[in-house]
């Protein structure tokens, strides 16, 4: 395959290969071009670089399609949709936050998933989705003995002020993990 750089392109080649730390990948696919723009061939310059006359063709052929952005580097990819958007992972920390079930000492990632689905948080979810994120929040609930932090003075007893404004709404984000410093004296 026949190919020539612009003036602008061999320039920015040069300052890659010149500029330091670059991915692998991305210096073969330069010099590649480089190399090609100089007249060797296909096959030849695959030799040399210890890559397949296919995968020259192609770097040489997304070069003329796109330019030398599209040559060197990969596009985006899709990825996957994540398990839970921003709400339900709200929901799920505030559960896991909040004090576990009766007869129960704390939250295993197994109780919070069942009482996830049980609350209608989410469809349907898995332990390992709701470990990650209790993870990515540094929580440990099975690991951490939990407790209310609005209304607790410093000797860890609450208030009774505190008691008076709970109501039976289920717990949101006031509930947090650990402990909590509060200002108010019993």
């Amino acid at each position: 395959m026949c190919l020539e750089l612009s003036r602008r392109d061999r320039h920015q080649l040069d300052e890659l290969l010149s500029g330091g730390l670059q991915p692998v990948r991305t210096v073969l696919r330069a010099l590649a071009l480089r190399q090609m723009d100089d007249g060797q061939s296909t096959p030849a310059v695959g030799v040399s670089l210890g890559l397949s006359a296919k995968a020259v063709w192609q770097i040489a052929k997304r070069y003329q399609q796109g330019g030398l952005d599209r040559a060197l580097f990969d596009g985006a990819r899709p990825g996957k949709a994540p398990a839970l958007d921003q709400e339900q992972r709200q929901r799920i920390i505030a559960v896991a936050c909040s004090p576990p079930p009766e007869g129960r000492a704390r939250w295993t990632v197994r109780l919070l998933t069942e009482e996830a689905i049980r609350r209608k948080l989410v469809p349907r979810v898995g332990r390992e989705t709701i470990r990650v994120l209790l993870e990515s929040h540094d929580l440990k609930p099975w690991r951490e003995k939990m407790w209310w932090c609005a209304g607790m003075n410093r000797r860890g007893v609450e208030d009774e002020g505190a008691l008076r404004g709970r109501n039976s709404e289920p717990p949101g984000p006031e509930f947090c993990i650990g402990r909590c410093e509060v200002t108010s004296e019993a």
